[in-house]
């Protein structure tokens, strides 16, 4: 590493337990108190999405909107957060896909002619992909035919669907009702640390992710009223891997046994919306491997290596 790369890695690291400690430090004076918070959840039939509207309603938000593609998913967790309710909490269930237009604008009426408005979106849904990018052609070796490149291309459509196209269209039907309809708005999209941290077969899901990430840094400048935060985990436990859009595989230790629990990246995520931190990194060091790609990368592309059992192919 050139010596003033290396100047300021270590003044980045000797910092960052400073700023950590300071971006900590309570704001909640500027927040609604969760009585009168009216909350939605875009991709609550399953995982963080599920978990955070579970919480929301232990918190007593005044209401707790669910939103998902599968109708009978929806209705288990409405049900579970009626149970979970206190008495002044009410619970909305919607069925629908956030990257379409439509059922956006649907929902967006409902909320309007329900609540008058929202003031926290939490934007919770996406999509996997789980293969390096040359084996989704389907050619171990040597040139991709016309099949294997478009089969590239069709599967890139669909992660970009879930993973970008969704929290686009979300921000678009939901900014101005967020800033009309609320005295304290907030945004919450929960990323990845993929999309900062690049890693070997990840590059479809890495990128796309990457693309809301960086579209909802942006929106935070655009719209200066609204709180933005954005929480990058690492390996969540749960079956989000099992419906890949590439049909590949696990590689890595098994994310039940080794993966963040569901509940502790819920709470991470309120407790950002509450102290309106902008970018959240789950585990915390992920932060100072974060600085570390940028000033040594070959060092975290070793690591990422070893983590997902990746040998690059000898041409």
């Amino acid at each position: 590493m050139a010596s003033p790369l290396r100047t300021y890695f270590l003044a980045a690291l000797a910092l960052a337990p400073i700023f950590a400690y300071l971006r900590k430090q309570p704001k909640r004076s500027s927040t609604l108190p969760h009585k009168n918070e009216r909350v939605l959840i875009i991709g609550a039939s399953s995982g963080i999405g599920r978990t955070l509207a579970h919480e929301y309603a232990k918190l007593g938000a005044k209401g707790v909107c669910v939103i998902g593609r599968r109708a009978d998913k929806i209705a288990e967790v409405v049900a579970e957060c009626n149970a979970y309710k206190g008495p002044h909490t009410e619970v909305i269930g919607i069925t629908g896909d956030f990257a379409e237009v439509e059922d956006m604008v649907r929902a967006r009426e409902q909320l309007e002619s329900r609540w008058g408005g929202i003031d926290t979106m939490i934007v919770a849904a996406g999509v996997s992909a789980l293969l390096p990018l040359m084996e989704i052609t389907g050619v171990k070796s040597g040139n991709a035919d016309k099949e294997g490149i478009q089969r590239v291309v069709d599967v890139v459509g669909r992660a970009s669907r879930g993973n970008y196209v969704g929290p686009l269209v979300a921000a678009v039907t939901f900014v101005p009702l967020l800033e009309s309809s609320s005295p304290c708005p907030s945004i919450l999209l929960v990323n990845s640390l993929a999309s900062v941290l690049p890693a070997p077969t990840r590059s479809v899901y890495a990128s796309s992710k990457a693309a809301s990430l960086l579209l909802y840094q942006a929106l935070s400048i655009e719209h200066p009223r609204i709180a933005f935060s954005h929480v990058l985990p690492a390996t969540i436990e749960g079956d989000f891997r099992a419906s890949a859009v590439d049909g590949g595989t696990v590689r890595e230790a098994d994310p039940n046994k080794s993966g963040l629990k569901r509940e502790a990246v819920a709470r991470r995520c309120i407790a950002a919306l509450e102290y309106r931190e902008k970018n959240v990194y789950m585990p915390g060091l992920m932060g100072v491997a974060h600085v570390i790609y940028l000033v040594w990368p070959s060092f975290i592309e070793r690591y990422a290596r070893a983590k997902y059992n990746f040998t690059p192919a000898v041409m």
